[in-house]
């Protein structure tokens, strides 16, 4: 792994950043996209920061991501069972607030997408480049 800056991924970041925004606005009332497809993007989304700045092995980074979802899913866990609350709305509302099983399958078809997409990618990049 190496410090770069990667513009694209900066793009990438700010798009679905502002997906995840309109998600918990204004699709907040869908649970299936607020609680599910949101959590899968978030994954997306801390992989397309980490790209930001690192350039390395795309598999890393990306587990990476899902392993981050799952630390702030365990930090959920202890918090609730040491009844501590977060008093900021907007921080419960990016991190969450309850633990929860179905939220690191959202984070592992996350991890599953990024893989998937990296793959496609790469196996488009060596055709392109054999012609």
């Amino acid at each position: 792994m190496k410090f770069h800056f990667n513009p694209q991924a900066l793009i990438w970041a700010i798009l679905i950043f502002v997906i995840e925004v309109l998600i918990a606005t204004i699709w907040s009332h869908h649970p299936w996209v607020r609680g599910f497809l949101g959590d899968a993007l978030a994954v997306v989304w801390v992989y397309c920061l980490l790209r930001i700045v690192l350039e390395g092995r795309r598999k890393w980074l990306a587990l990476g991501a899902f392993g981050i979802g799952c630390l702030v899913e365990f930090c959920q866990y202890v918090a609730k069972v040491n009844a501590w609350h977060l008093d900021s709305a907007l921080l419960r509302t990016l991190l969450g607030s309850v633990a929860d099983w179905m939220d690191v399958l959202a984070y592992a078809l996350g991890l599953l997408a990024i893989l998937t997409f990296e793959a496609a990618r790469s196996t488009r990049h060596d055709q392109w480049m054999r012609c």
